[in-house]
């Protein structure tokens, strides 16, 4: 049976022996032994929410750490899992990225398409749907923008071959998804001041509609800014659109969009640097946020521990010659004792991120977007506050001297290399418009840690910041080092159990199927 039409069995298996907890087995069956529909509902969405970051089958290592986390520069692990070479070489391990394609459809797509739009909810309770649709654009976007055209319309609907969409097709579906969202929890809001209907059921907003609207405002915002080269007329229309849009957008942290760690594995960033300890310091944000004497330095990471060397802070060069642990153990990793606490939510878009995305959209002359400086400097502020260093903004916020550090690997100088960029962090209004942008990503970047998928993207979209490339490129050519890689290989699996849809999209990729095809949106013309 094809994987996708499996789905609606392990949706059975999933809600009958595991879906529901104990808490609530008593509620959600009445004494007929029919579900309650009412109760049942509500019960699924935080298991659908956290799956966005893979949590509900503990895998958001091999889902997303060891592929968009490192190639945006934010991570590195300090082993390499038994692999003569891997990921951070550009040799794909299969294993590893078919969770960063099936895992949504199975734990996510598929119970909504499944479960939820066949309960009737849309018409009986659309704020339910209106979440629900949210919560799939965010992790169908994270599909679609690792490998390109995927299945997505028509899952669930054969049991021979599952179509896939192109990119284009699936953001065209986002935004009406968002269209249907916004104007159910609009209605929803207005006829019910102040009503939480999913208060025990929601793991980002406990209940409250009002942030859920600000999030699905702001996830268009993002979105939009994705197409800006490849249709920059549609990027504007939907930028607009947000940006004018009733409910208005992220602003503040308490306005985060953040995950509830799961109770069975705590928080992701906790479980892969503390328990598993593999996940360390990349040194693309060493050279940043050492070089620019960052205040959220230590809040983001823990110094070496190396003797000679606890006072500093170093990362490990993407694609390097990693010998076996203890060699990189002591590199910094993620802070697991304050900030990535086992408890702590997993944040997926943040006001400081909108912030910034407000900052290019008033630099490409978007109207609603403001003043350009204003949204600059407020996006550094808000991330600092975020993180507790609100103190520190003014000054950082000035420095116009600043720039990256060189990276010096101590351990083996073969790794050393010369900083990538020198951009300041100071707003100059007299700069040109490229130099604007790299300053406007790379402290967006820097405020998005650790969110990689979409610090990923917009490092693909913009070319900023600018990166370190790998040590070793084994793709065999097939990924130019300098440009570095654009997207996954989709699995081996789909050639296997949906060959026909999978060539068919492959076409629609238009190149091969390979780590250096670039994506419909990913257009190769400048970085602006």
């Amino acid at each position: 049976m094809n994987k996708y039409n499996y789905i609606a069995f392990l949706i059975f298996l999933a809600l009958g022996l595991g879906g529901c907890t104990k808490k609530f087995e008593s509620f959600n069956t009445d004494p007929t032994g029919i579900p309650n529909q009412d109760l049942l509902i509500p019960s699924l969405f935080i298991p659908l929410e956290q799956e966005i970051m893979y949590m509900t089958d503990d895998g958001y290592q091999t889902a997303q750490n060891l592929n968009a986390d490192d190639y945006c520069g934010y991570a590195m692990p300090d082993q390499t899992f038994g692999q003569a070479l891997d990921n951070a070489n550009y040799v794909f391990i299969d294993g590893w990225n078919t969770e960063a394609f099936s895992s949504i459809y199975t734990n996510l797509i598929g119970p909504i398409k499944n479960k939820l739009a066949k309960s009737g909810v849309q018409t009986a309770n659309p704020d339910y749907w209106a979440i629900a649709l949210i919560v799939e654009v965010e992790a169908i976007d994270r599909v679609t923008d690792k490998f390109g055209p995927v299945p997505y319309s028509q899952v669930g609907t054969s049991l021979v071959s599952v179509p896939y969409d192109s990119q284009q097709d699936i953001y065209t579906a986002m935004f009406a998804q968002l269209d249907t969202a916004v104007a159910n929890l609009q209605a929803y809001i207005a006829a019910n001041p102040g009503a939480t209907p999913l208060s025990s059921y929601d793991a980002l907003y406990g209940g409250d509609y009002t942030e859920w609207l600000k999030f699905a405002n702001s996830l268009r915002l993002r979105l939009a800014m994705h197409l800006t080269k490849i249709d920059p007329a549609t990027a504007q229309a939907q930028g607009e659109k947000a940006l004018s849009a009733g409910g208005g957008l992220l602003a503040v942290p308490s306005d985060d969009a953040a995950i509830l760690a799961s109770q069975a594995n705590g928080n992701d960033y906790n479980q892969i640097t503390d328990s598993y300890g593999d996940n360390s310091m990349n040194a693309s944000i060493e050279s940043y946020m050492v070089g620019y004497s960052d205040p959220r330095l230590p809040v983001y990471f823990m110094p070496d521990s190396n003797t000679g060397h606890t006072t500093e802070f170093h990362g490990i060069r993407i694609g390097c010659n990693i010998p076996p642990k203890p060699f990189y153990s002591g590199f910094s990793k993620y802070n697991f004792n304050t900030t990535f606490t086992l408890g702590a939510p997993e944040v997926i878009m943040t006001a400081a991120e909108v912030w910034f995305l407000k900052a290019e959209a008033a630099l490409r002359g978007w109207a609603g977007a403001g003043d350009l400086q204003t949204d600059y400097v407020t996006g550094i502020q808000t991330s600092m506050q975020q993180y507790g260093v609100a103190g520190a903004a003014p000054a950082y916020i000035a420095d116009n001297s600043s720039t990256p550090e060189n990276y010096v690997d101590y351990l083996n100088s073969a790794n050393n290399d010369t900083a990538q960029s020198k951009i300041t962090i100071a707003w100059d209004p007299a700069a040109s418009q490229e130099v604007m942008l790299e300053r406007i990503i790379t402290q967006k970047w820097l405020a998005m840690f650790p969110e990689g998928q979409e610090a990923w993207t917009e490092f693909r979209r913009t070319g900023y910041p600018r990166l370190f490339p790998v040590v070793v490129n084994s793709s065999g050519g097939t990924i130019n080092t300098q440009v570095q890689v654009r997207r996954l290989a989709y699995p081996q699996s789909e050639a296997t159990l949906n060959p026909a849809a999978e060539a068919a999209g492959i076409k629609l990729l238009g190149g091969p199927d390979n780590g250096g095809t670039r994506l419909w949106w990913d257009v190769d013309k400048g970085n602006f």
